[in-house]
């Protein structure tokens, strides 16, 4: 599951890559717990001054692996692992670069809102079905991206 999401150094650079694309990049508790270490861990290093994140082309994530996620649903084990990629997200000391190429869907368009800058290809898609799919949006998106973005007038 660790390949799941690769880590690697680049000068002072930190690539995160989401790099699951049979699933279009939908991310597991697993995934989330690998980011979130890598997020800690480059804060805390003094030679990264960035980190970036990635997809594989056609897909930067397609949102939560709902498989994986039916397991809590249904009452197995919750933990901790999005919420400490969240809090991770949101306190990072460090500038946050994306590269998007493809979807990115619900958690694919939040972490892009947590980002200093977001380069996309022109196929990019960002959407958010948090109300389509009767779900609280996650991690301030409801508030960052009208701040973003701005209002439909």
């Amino acid at each position: 599951m660790t390949d799941h999401i690769l880590v690697e150094r680049q000068g002072a650079v930190q690539i995160i890559r989401i790099n699951r694309p049979d699933k279009k990049n939908a991310l597991t508790r697993a995934m989330y717990a690998k980011m979130s270490a890598a997020l800690t861990e480059g804060d805390a290093d003094p030679a990264v001054r960035v980190h970036v994140f990635l997809g594989v082309p056609g897909a930067f994530s397609s949102g939560n692996d709902l498989a994986d996620f039916l397991v809590i649903a249904t009452g197995g084990e919750g933990g901790n692992e999005v919420w400490d990629f969240l809090m991770a997200l949101a306190m990072s000391q460090k500038p946050m670069v994306s590269g998007v190429d493809g979807i990115a869907v619900g958690i694919g368009t939040t972490l892009n809102l947590h980002c200093d800058l977001t380069f996309a290809t022109p196929r990019t898609l960002f959407r958010t079905p948090f109300v389509d799919l009767g779900l609280v949006p996650e991690a301030g998106s409801s508030l960052i991206a009208p701040q973003l973005l701005g209002r439909q007038g």
